[in-house]
């Protein structure tokens, strides 16, 4: 395929951080083509990219024969219905973490999140993974998952070091924390499928399976997760406005603190840790521990620039950095943001999938495990007890 022209459906945050991961494609001319969203600010935003297609109805990209790709960045409640349709259209598909979710369903108390057992939750959530994966193999099109964290330049690095060592890998801990979503709808289950946990977390999960992954892989073994353990929080609403001053965390009935436990059908293990309650910046941490050393993969901060800084008034618009509420004192500088959190390097992977015809690095098996994963651990949560997959 000689261009692959791309539809986007969504125009928030990780929609514009798609638009600039695909102009840093090399070797494959990617036109973007067509912006659907039902924000108000989608034609500013087919402007400001210079797209020269906007629209309000996703559904009329379906039967657009100039896409090739539908690139779905909305919120995770309309990810299955979308897959799910972008498949039957023949069209491939790149989706944005997480693969999905539940959001509820007819009948339920409200609010999901709090009234809805967990156990119920992840019966459905499989239940209906199945219906989208079955949609997806029964195409001959490409589903390319886009966790940013295995194309992360630290991840990939990783991945070749165990890749090439063939070394066991003991245990890995990962983490990914800032002070809050500055979307409306991660307070809400309903429309997020769960809070820190899941909306942060399956960045570092993703990474964890992916490793062990490789691992497998270069040791010709089969790996998987057979237990699941689980803690979640709800520390927001205890805090005073004073005490919130610098957090953007703002739960209906989401957890915006949790961490997960996973043991791997080798003994092996991994913990997992997300929050909406942690300063200075995001933290985007990966450390993997083998029986030939260690690896320890900083996506966020790192110190490819530190830089102390006295006065914001004479920074303008400089980046610094996500989530920083100030540009003062002593800053860990993002030089790259698309490239060092691995949004290029996925957006990479997948035109060079469209235009040979291979499969992604980043695909559904790792979608479908992610979300098992993190279902099998709210259940566990709430219940208070390990849960065996």
């Amino acid at each position: 395929m000689s261009k692959v022209r791309v539809g986007l459906i969504g125009s928030g945050f990780i929609a514009a951080v798609h638009v600039r991961a695909f102009r840093r494609v090399y070797g494959v001319a990617v036109d973007v083509r067509t912006v659907i969203s039902l924000d108000d600010n989608v034609a500013d935003f087919a402007h400001r990219f210079a797209i020269p297609n906007s629209g309000r109805d996703w559904r009329a990209i379906l039967n657009d024969p100039e896409i090739d790709v539908v690139d779905i960045c909305t919120p995770p409640d309309l990810h299955a219905e979308m897959v799910i349709a972008c498949m039957r259209a023949g069209k491939h598909v790149i989706c944005e973490k997480p693969f999905t979710g539940y959001f509820g369903r007819p009948g339920d108390a409200t609010p999901v999140g709090t009234k809805v057992a967990k156990s119920v939750m992840y019966q459905r959530v499989m239940e209906e993974m199945e219906t989208t994966c079955a949609a997806i193999r029964a195409s001959d099109r490409l589903f390319c998952y886009a966790e940013c964290w295995v194309y992360a330049p630290a991840v990939a690095k990783a991945a070749e070091i165990i890749r090439a060592s063939g070394d066991k890998v003991l245990f890995i801990r990962a983490e990914n924390g800032h002070s809050g979503s500055h979307a409306a709808h991660a307070a809400n289950w309903s429309l997020s499928g769960g809070g820190a946990l899941i909306r942060q977390g399956c960045h570092p999960l993703t990474g964890v399976l992916y490793l062990k992954g490789v691992e497998a892989a270069a040791r010709g073994e089969r790996i998987t997760v057979t237990d699941v353990t689980c803690d979640v929080g709800l520390i927001a609403p205890t805090l005073t406005p004073q005490q919130r001053t610098y957090l953007q965390a703002h739960p209906v009935d989401v957890e915006d603190w949790g961490v997960l436990s996973v043991t791997f059908s080798d003994a092996t293990k991994a913990t997992v840790f997300a929050s909406d309650m942690v300063m200075g910046g995001l933290r985007n941490l990966l450390e993997a521990h083998t029986t030939g050393g260690a690896v320890y993969a900083n996506i966020a901060p790192n110190t490819n620039v530190v830089a102390y800084l006295t006065d914001e008034s004479r920074l303008g618009d400089v980046y610094i950095n996500e989530k920083l509420d100030r540009k003062t004192g002593w800053q860990f500088v993002c030089v790259d943001e698309e490239g060092i959190r691995g949004f290029t390097g996925e957006m990479q992977d997948f035109m060079e999938c469209v235009s040979l015809g291979r499969q992604p690095v980043c695909g559904l098996d790792l979608a479908y495990d992610t979300i098992k994963v993190h279902y099998a651990g709210y259940q566990a949560a709430e219940e208070g007890r390990r849960i065996s997959l």
